[in-house]
């Protein structure tokens, strides 16, 4: 009787931790990625996703712990990793004077392809991104999500195994988001692509197949989404009266639950909320001048795991600015 042997991960990480003087970007770490998946690293800016994007990718030498991508260790094998990923970066890093063919070309030399599989992968990719009618063009006349679609093409086109993704579709408006979202989750699916992303977006994280929850460095949560949306502890309900401390305490006594204050109103968590919320309107003590019902998202997730909701704006200059120059240095000795 034979029996398979388990899948290995295609991402391996273990205690990875980066430091830039007394600034810990990245914090003692562990998680795996398996083949196929789509794993979101969710988090505001500042939070150590880009910092372990590039550690992943060998931009940056890890502090301490391990981690291994597609079986080759990120500082003993940093060739063998390079070959084997695509990377999106952040930043663009495009040629703007250039056309897209010639960016893809270039590209392509740098990865050794055969001509004829070059030109054959540069045509279905040009079309996958609907880009093929302005492929002769010069990038400079881009729009900003012509611009990503051709950054996502140019990382695909040596058929990596895994593709990082930091902010792929940060600035870029919600249509074109989900179109590019579209185009990746079809190419995962023809191609058993693993993406690997980093985001603060929570539609981008919804339509994940695991998210880490990672702030000021550290993983404080992993799962599926509705996983960790489970977790939260039920539906939310959001009941507006005229004294909070009086409400959250009667919800604590009569039904012991935690409530938290926010303005003028009190919300907590409850399991089957459609069934509990007719009975608590009829005999809360409280004058309600408000209410409502809805289900747990990820912003409940992080902010139930973090205390804090999710900081869309906020940039923690200290890491970005370190982690940058750290990446540029490397990149001059590569």
């Amino acid at each position: 009787m034979s029996t398979s042997s388990p899948t290995r991960a295609v991402i391996e990480v273990d205690g990875l931790s980066k430091s830039f003087g007394k600034l810990e970007a990245v914090k003692d770490v562990h998680f795996e990625v398996q083949p196929g998946e789509v794993f979101g690293f969710l988090g505001p800016n500042g939070a150590g996703k880009t910092t372990t994007i590039n550690m992943l990718c060998t931009l940056l030498t890890p502090t301490a712990g391990r981690a291994s991508v597609n079986g080759f260790d990120v500082v003993r094998e940093r060739a063998d990793v390079r070959r084997s990923i695509g990377l999106v970066f952040q930043q663009p890093t495009l040629d703007e004077y250039l056309s897209a063919d010639q960016n893809l070309r270039f590209h392509a030399y740098a990865y050794g392809l055969p001509g004829d599989v070059r030109e054959r992968r540069m045509n279905e990719l040009m079309e996958m991104v609907d880009l093929a009618d302005r492929r002769k063009g010069p990038v400079r006349t881009y729009s900003g999500g012509m611009k990503r679609r051709l950054e996502i093409a140019r990382g695909l086109l040596h058929h990596p195994k895994v593709l990082f993704l930091d902010e792929p579709t940060l600035g870029l408006d919600p249509q074109t988001r989900r179109h590019i979202w579209n185009y990746l989750y079809a190419l995962r699916d023809r191609e058993g692509l693993t993406i690997f992303m980093t985001t603060h977006y929570m539609d981008e994280a919804e339509g994940c197949d695991r998210i880490a929850v990672i702030d000021h460095g550290s993983i404080v949560g992993l799962g599926s989404p509705e996983t960790l949306k489970h977790d939260v502890g039920g539906d939310l309900i959001t009941v507006g009266t005229d004294d909070v401390s009086a409400a959250a305490a009667e919800i604590k006594d009569r039904y012991q639950l935690e409530a938290s204050i926010r303005d003028s109103t009190v919300s907590f968590h409850v399991e089957g909320g459609e069934r509990f919320l007719p009975e608590f309107v009829r005999s809360f003590r409280r004058p309600i001048e408000s209410i409502g019902l809805r289900r747990p998202t990820l912003d409940d997730v992080f902010l139930h795991l973090t205390g804090r909701e999710i900081r869309d704006s906020e940039l923690d200059g200290q890491e970005q600015l370190l982690a940058g120059m750290s990446q540029w240095r490397q990149g001059r000795r590569m």
